[in-house]
This record gives structure tokens, sequence and C-alpha cells, in this order.
């Protein structure tokens, strides 16, 4: 990450002599040595509805960076080591062109990587490899709600919550402002863990119950709460395909991107071949 943010450096000063050692064009702000820098520079600078004393603070200070950088760079090229700054050359020209050759491989992908992923791709994909996708956490499928001590419909609403037929479904909605928090999606797989963080009530002893009961009703000062665990899957069971179907889509997605890559790589080199364009000489 160093040497990546070091090469940027590097490529944005250099790229800044460059321009900034032509002959003077417009209006100059600042000078350091043979380098200037123009009013147009400093377009877009300052924020709009800016006051005119903060716009001259902000205008200052740039000034103040841009020139104590010069300095630097003006200073490095004449101390460093030769044999140091011909290895920054080096990797200013090498980092120049990864970023158009990236550009235009990234460009390319994202106007011919097809990004649909089929249902039967993501199911010959989680099938061939079942058993690199073991869990490192518990999962449940569960629904929960909590009210607050003071709720006054408990025994009706633990009824409806524990039977949960379409009817009870709808009468639990249409009350559920009264919930301090409420979950009803019983078909999605969750980890243990960041229920545990959602509802702090089932952490230490309480949490062990999800595993011998599918019904907890519990409470702490905060209120009172109704948990259902309609499914579970312990740590190292095999996680269910709608579980990891994200990161399979990703990984499908990611072969995708370099075979096209890759392609585009071959018949670039083989059409440069065929047109001259690209010789060896041997």
């Amino acid at each position: 990450m160093n040497k990546f943010l070091v090469l940027i450096w590097v490529a944005v000063t250099v790229a800044s002599c460059e321009y900034f050692t032509q002959e003077p064009e417009g209006e100059p702000v600042a000078r350091v040595n043979e380098t200037f820098l123009y009013r147009e520079d400093l377009s877009g600078l300052v924020p709009a509805g800016t006051s005119e004393t903060d716009s001259t603070i902000i205008v200052n200070n740039y000034i103040n960076r841009w020139a104590t950088q010069r300095l630097l760079m003006d200073k490095a090229l004449i101390n460093l080591p030769d044999e140091q700054l011909e290895n920054y050359h080096r990797l200013l020209k090498d980092y120049k062109t990864e970023l158009y050759t990236e550009g235009y491989k990234n460009a390319i992908v994202a106007q011919e990587l097809d990004s649909s992923v089929s249902e039967n791709e993501l199911q010959s994909f989680y099938e061939e490899n079942k058993q690199n996708f073991r869990l490192n956490d518990e999962l449940l499928k569960v629904r929960y709600l909590q009210v607050p001590p003071s709720f006054s419909n408990l025994g009706k609403t633990v009824e409806k919550f524990r039977r949960f037929n379409e009817s009870d479904q709808e009468d639990l909605n249409a009350i559920s402002i009264q919930f301090t928090r409420y979950n009803f999606n019983d078909s999605t797989w969750v980890r243990k863990n960041a229920l545990e963080e959602l509802l702090p009530v089932l952490k230490d002893e309480n949490a062990k119950m999800l595993n011998i009961s599918n019904f907890q009703q519990l409470q702490d000062s905060l209120g009172v709460y109704l948990i259902y665990v309609k499914d579970r899957l312990n740590t190292n069971d095999i996680a269910p395909l709608s579980y990891v179907k994200p990161t399979i889509e990703q990984v499908l997605l990611n072969k995708r991107k370099l075979e096209l890559i890759k392609k585009l790589e071959k018949d670039l080199t083989r059409d440069a071949r065929n047109d001259k364009s690209f010789e060896i000489y041997k």
C-alpha cells in the first residue's frame, strides 16, 4: 500500500511538473523556480457561498501547500541519487502503463460482461463445491418480537405469535407499531451472533435455550421477548444455498471477468501480429 501511495505521489508530482514548467499560459498566481501555478488551476477550489474571508484562507492554504510540494520536488530532483531517481521514473512508467491498461480492461469488462447468473449455474457450482461452504457460525431461521414491560395484550399476542397462521400474521402486523422491534420473516437464515447483538437478552445462558426449544418467552428490564426458532444449522454444517448465494454469484462473475480479460488480451495480441503492429525481431 505504501509503495502504491508513493507511486501515485510521484505520478501526480511529475505530471504536475511537466504541466507547470510549460511556458506561462493565462494568469500566474504563484511561482516556484520555473514552475507556475495559474489562476485557472484554482477553479472549483472554493465552494459556492463561501465568505470572502474563508475563500482567501482556502486559496492561500492551497497555494502554500502547492509551493511546499514543488520546493520538495525540486530538492528531491537535485539531491536524490541518480540511481534512486531512475528507479522512481521506472516505477512511474510502470504505474502509468498499469493505470491505463487496467482502466481499458475495466471499461471493456463493464461493457461486455454478462452480470446475470442463472439458478442452474448457482445450483451446479454449489453442488460441486459444497464441502467448501462449511459454516463458521450457527444459523437460525427465526421470528421474534419485543414489547415494552407495560404491554397489555401479551396473552393473545403470544398465542398468535406461536400459531402464526395467515390471520395471525395479519393481526400482528396490524399492531406492530406497539412492538419495540420485530421480525416475522422466518424463511431467511441469520447468524446467531447477529441475533444476539440485536437482542442482548439472548446472550449468555439464554442463548443456549435456542438450541433446545423452538419457542422462548424471555424478559428483562427493557421488555418481553417472544422468539420462535423455525430451523437451525450448527457450526461446521454445510451452508444452505440461499445463504451463500451472494458469494457464489461473486465467484462466478469474477471467473467470467478473468476469462473475458484473458480472451481480450489473447485476441488483441493475435490481431496485432496479423496486422503487423506487433513484431518480434530475431
